[in-house]
């Protein structure tokens, strides 16, 4: 194949030129502008004055924050599904379908053709931060490969589209790209996910795959499938994808998975990069070392704003934008965006950890903080404790998912259970019982208001652990009819009737 990666070397060039010089304030500041200017002819622009708004002052005292659920009804629940000039201008031609809502109900993210091309320059973004990291690179000699969950779209009318992104983003994706990209529309089209990884792997084997990207944990699951395939004993992919110089992850929290991920890439030239995509648009990419947080994509058609977590649900929160966020403040995203999002509620809280370029750490979900007793733990600090505790003893996590259990009886206190998929296929009682209080004082180092819930044991009983076998959590998500692609293991289960099916798999590791 040829390699065309002299001429993303050369755009890395120019781009990261542009990025060098940027004023983060004054970018975000025409990226609204632009957004408002676009937009001031549709029905939502006349609700809200657009043709008035010269300024972030202007565009906050007109358009108030809203979540999902406020736009659909007020806006696109009644010209659904074709939504022509309502939020955005023209027409909407695709729908992301996202889950969680606090209705329990399928979410229809609008994704305009604007939003599509932001998109696409996101990723180019993410190749040229690569390459600039490695001068030697030759990624596009070969093909990029991404695990994605169903390309399959529903027709909603006429030119009206809905699925998973990744199968919005396989009917837009350029011809230059579709070059290189791995797999086939065929392979992607097939439903089933377990006979997709299949296929996926036994096809891969004849290609020249130099980046792999996707979920972590489907990837895990992918990556095992494809060495006993390919009859690799040692747990490496460099005898299988011996050029593999990126592996790119988002969607769930790096850190329970690293070490994993550092011995099945031992031997390759492989970095990993994290991202941050959503079904509302592409908001970040790692442009530093692991850990360093995700530089914000600051002139991609989206406008940043953040709520301190405190203030979520608020009449009027302390908002803040690119030009006043504070670092280390865990904050509530809410974006603007060339889809027709105007403050809208994500969904995902952030840290700001840097300011020029201004760079975000994802922390959790506003609805996935474990507080069920007053803890307030959000789940950064679910994912450090558990990263931290498997490598007290000595392995790493496949998986896993918290829940609250309360007393039952009058006296009896509350606590935490972690169901946990270990990459260990046997984790004897005493490792399990160590990586439960490896968590309790790592929760407790991090977290002042679960370290006084449990002082003295008198607010909350140290955490439980219950161990699913290997491929435990795949089978949950089938039954749940939620198996791979985008869809993730949620962290938080505060339904105790959907804990109690993950309960049912798993062996409960008696306390000492």
């Amino acid at each position: 194949m040829y390699d065309a990666t002299w001429i993303l070397r050369a755009y890395a060039n120019r781009r990261l030129g542009q990025l060098k010089h940027m004023n983060p304030a004054a970018v975000q500041q025409r990226v609204l502008l632009s957004l408002v200017q676009r937009a001031r002819g549709t029905r939502f622009g006349r609700d809200h004055d657009f043709g008035a708004i010269r300024s972030l002052t202007d565009y906050r005292q007109r358009v108030p924050i809203r979540t999902y659920e406020a736009f659909w009804d007020t806006y696109w629940k009644d010209s659904f599904p074709r939504l022509a000039d309502c939020t955005w201008s023209g027409t909407i031609p695709y729908f992301a379908l996202s889950s969680g809502t606090t209705r329990g109900t399928t979410k229809f993210i609008p994704v305009s053709r604007a939003i599509n091309r932001a998109n696409t320059r996101a990723v180019v973004d993410l190749l040229a931060h690569h390459v600039a990291n490695r001068p030697g690179s030759r990624i596009l000699a070969g093909r990029c490969f991404m695990l994605g969950g169903s390309t399959g779209l529903t027709c909603q009318a006429r030119g009206v589209y809905s699925g998973d992104l990744s199968g919005i983003a396989s009917a837009v994706r350029p011809i230059w790209a579709g070059v290189r990209y791995f797999p086939p529309r065929h392979l992607e089209r097939i439903a089933d996910w377990e006979t997709k990884v299949e296929q996926f792997a036994r096809r891969s084997l004849r290609e020249d795959i130099r980046a792999v990207g996707g979920t972590p944990s489907w990837l895990l699951i992918y990556f095992d499938r494809l060495l006993e395939i390919a009859g690799v004993a040692d747990g490496r992919i460099a005898p299988v994808y011996p050029d593999l110089e990126l592996l790119v992850h988002g969607g769930v929290a790096w850190a329970p998975y690293r070490d994993r991920f550092a011995a099945l890439l031992d031997g390759t030239k492989a970095e990993t990069r994290e991202v941050y995509p959503a079904s509302e648009g592409f908001f970040g990419v790692a442009d530093a070392a692991d850990g360093d947080g995700l530089r914000l994509l600051l002139d991609n058609e989206i406008f940043y704003e953040f709520i301190p977590v405190s203030e979520v649900g608020a009449g009027v929160p302390d908002c803040r934008w690119i030009g006043d966020a504070e670092i280390g403040e865990n904050y509530a995203l809410v974006v603007s965006t060339a889809a027709g999002l105007w403050r809208y509620v994500v969904g995902d809280t952030v840290t700001l950890v840097g300011r020029d370029p201004p760079r975000v750490v994802v922390t959790g979900r506003t609805s996935y903080t474990l507080s069920a007793f007053g803890e307030h733990v959000i789940g950064a600090e679910l994912e450090q404790a558990v990263a931290e505790a498997a490598g007290t003893i000595g392995t790493s996590v496949t998986d896993f998912a918290v829940g609250s259990l309360f007393s039952e009886r009058s006296g009896e206190r509350g606590g935490h259970l972690f169901v946990v998929e270990f990459a260990d296929a046997e984790v004897e009682r005493a490792r399990a019982r160590n990586f439960a209080a490896t968590i309790d004082s790592v929760l407790m180092r991090l977290n002042e208001d679960y370290a006084a819930h449990r002082a003295d044991g008198w607010g909350l009983n140290p955490p439980r652990i219950a161990v699913l076998p290997p491929g435990g959590f795949a089978a949950w998500m089938r039954d749940r009819g939620k198996l791979g692609g985008q869809h993730k293991v949620p962290r938080v289960i505060n339904d105790a009737e959907l804990l109690g099916t993950l309960r049912k798999l798993a062996r409960e590791v008696p306390r000492g």
